[in-house]
């Protein structure tokens, strides 16, 4: 979907290495992409008419022989339905003949940010160019209405009422006819699998007014004009060192260092406290728990020449309120030896602290690290890959060979990890990943179809008492955007899970601007898989990525052009309106230390008028430009 294909670790390996650094986005040429354009004709945010079939099935057709309106007593004159020239007066609106290629008239493909554009670009070598499927117009019925002195077929003459009945008639069916091509499946009951135009921006850089919001905690700030509230510099370092983790308290952000955990004021930055590790952080639960606890996992040591990458064998968990380490361990296999168990993941749920891997699992009590259960191992081969917690705990068991895996999502009991239901995965399936534990919706790449490196060709929406499979979602890769680490069970962004949905952006596709692209948030039902009616429009030069829910809503990212600074807004989960909560500075300097975090990789929290950006690696200073300024974490905020 987004991001470029990784090569997954040897099973018998943990895939533990540090990342490499993060992108830096190339500065736009002159003139050149993302350039101020003027508004669209109608403005910022018009609807835009409803993406081609979602599940990469043929396109939809629309209906081969439209009803046709009456015979009428004069010929009706060349043009009607679509056509630039009015039709003349008294004509008959004549509907479009059906489009080879589903809803609307294909576009040619146009070069654009998003667009592969040769092989290896965007990490699908040799893929040919698409149309995203947009009709750059919405199709409207053009109607002719009788004029005084007219010659189009009446003669100047007054219809009779005979003829206005026919008329009216010919107008209804092409007004059902128009309707039903451009805004199907707005209803929900079955309709087509096409999204609707009814999103709209909403929020116009104002609040205060009219400062709650529906459906979630998040209010409108007074003024969503932000301001840096601080920034913390990269630390310099030799090679590249991994720094994984940012949480918010009431209080504090907190942020892993290269040498532990700092918590700072979320106004000021000022550091509050910090707590020392021994080795580098491998990886955190983004998970919290009431009293602002979470999980770690950590290396034993510091890095030697003898021992570049100490194993991840440190399960710990900080309080993030008080400033300390509560408790860190290791544990031995279930199947014996008194070598301690490599973790890959780490993760949280209620009181329950569960880490896995290929060597192991072992699950502990929150409070004070006493182990609670350790999964079976057998003669089979089989372990727990990696947990998924949250409101629920869950897991993905891995059995067969390598070359052959089978694998089994089970949600468990977190204080005994007894399964409580299992759904075995379709055949081809090498990782799985846990969107959400609750409702339980799964991402796979089946087959490696996906071919874009997002480990995502399907969703999988699972009944999690019965570990019944409730819908399976195709999400062809070329047009949704979301992402899965591609070999971590609980590492999925660019999407959330809520109101019985799953929301998930497109990829970027050309807009109506001649530079830049844009983007939609759209949602599929759950029960059904249907794409369902409403979507939230980026606009023009524009991209929007969903950070996470609140409440019934959603808070997402608008990234913008390079000319602008992003904004965070909130989006009904329901009527996809969208109400800005923030709008960062424009300033040159400002804007650039903005773009320097990949959406796609870097840690984005917003909480309260308040919005932090923070890298997850750090890399030494580049032989390019040693001296520029990079920051580990910028913060804004609207107060």
């Amino acid at each position: 979907m987004t991001q470029p294909p990784q090569q997954p670790p040897h099973p018998d390996e943990p895939s533990n290495t540090p990342p490499g650094a993060p992108n830096t986005p190339p500065a736009p040429p002159a003139g050149g992409f993302g350039a101020p354009q003027d508004p669209p004709p109608g403005g910022f945010g018009q609807p835009t008419p409803p993406p081609a079939d979602p599940f990469g099935k043929q396109p939809q057709q629309p209906p081969a022989a439209p009803p046709q309106p009456p015979a009428a007593p004069q010929d009706a004159p060349a043009g009607g339905y679509g056509t630039p020239p009015p039709p003349a007066p008294g004509s008959y609106p004549t509907p479009p003949a059906p489009q080879p290629n589903g809803y609307g008239y294909p576009q040619a493909p146009q070069p654009g940010y998003g667009y592969p554009q040769g092989p290896g670009q965007h990490g699908r070598p040799g893929m040919p160019q698409q149309a995203y499927g947009y009709p750059t117009q919405p199709m409207q019925p053009q109607y002719g209405a009788p004029q005084p002195g007219g010659s189009g077929g009446t003669g100047g003459k007054k219809f009779s009422t005979q003829m206005q009945i026919i008329v009216a008639a010919a107008v209804a069916v092409v007004l059902i006819i128009g309707a039903g091509v451009i805004y199907a499946a707005t209803s929900g009951d079955g309709g087509k699998d096409e999204a609707s135009s009814s999103g709209s921006t909403g929020g116009e850089g104002k609040g205060g007014e009219d400062s709650g919001l529906a459906g979630g905690s998040e209010k409108v700030p007074a003024n969503t004009k932000s301001k840096v509230a601080f920034q913390v510099p990269q630390p310099v370092v030799k090679d590249i060192v991994q720094v994984e983790g940012s949480w918010l308290t009431d209080k504090a952000y907190v942020k892993t260092g290269i040498d532990g955990i700092n918590g700072y004021d979320r106004d000021k930055g000022t550091k509050l406290w910090s707590v020392p590790l021994p080795g580098e952080m491998c990886t955190t639960s983004r998970h919290v728990s009431k009293d602002y606890k979470t999980a770690i996992l950590f290396r034993e040591t510091k890095p030697t020449k003898e021992k570049k990458y100490p194993a991840c064998d440190q399960v710990g968990v900080i309080d993030l309120a008080a400033g300390k380490l509560l408790w860190s361990k290791s544990v031995t296999s279930a199947t014996g030896g008194d070598r301690p168990v490599t973790f890959d993941e780490v993760t949280l749920s209620g009181t329950t602290v569960a880490a896995g891997g290929t060597s192991g699992g072992a699950a502990f009590k929150l409070a004070d690290g006493a182990e609670l259960w350790k999964p079976k191992t057998g003669a089979d081969g089989c372990y727990d890959r990696g947990y998924a917690g949250g409101e629920a705990l869950a897991v993905v068991r891995k059995c067969g060979t390598y070359d052959s895996p089978q694998l089994t999502v089970q949600a468990l009991n977190p204080t005994t990890g007894a399964p409580l239901s299992s759904y075995q995965m379709p055949a081809g399936v090498e990782y799985a990943h846990i969107v959400s534990t609750k409702p339980l919706v799964v991402a796979a790449d089946v087959g490696d179809t996906a071919g874009d490196g997002s480990g995502i060709s399907d969703f999988f929406s699972l009944d999690a008492a019965t570990g019944k499979l409730k819908v399976r979602i195709p999400a062809d890769a070329e047009k949704y955007a979301g992402d899965c680490d591609s070999t971590e069970v609980e590492k999925c962004q660019n999407m959330a899970v809520g109101n019985n949905r799953l929301y998930l952006p497109t990829e970027r596709h050309d807009g109506t601007s001649e530079y830049g692209d844009t983007n939609e948030v759209v949602a599929f039902d759950l029960d059904t898989g249907k794409l369902l009616g409403g979507r939230a429009d980026a606009g023009d030069r524009n991209i929007l990525t969903p950070l996470r829910m609140d409440g019934t809503s959603i808070i997402a990212y608008k990234e913008a052009p390079y000319d602008k600074g992003g904004q965070v807004v909130s989006i009904d989960g329901e009527t996809f309106k969208q109400t800005t909560l923030m709008e960062n500075p424009d300033d040159e300097a400002i804007r650039k230390a903005e773009k320097r975090f990949s959406v796609g990789s870097a840690e984005l929290l917003y909480s309260d008028g308040q919005f932090y950006m923070a890298a997850p690696a750090v890399h030494k200073p580049s032989s390019y430009s040693p001296d520029e300024k990079v920051y580990l974490v910028v913060a804004y905020g609207t107060g």
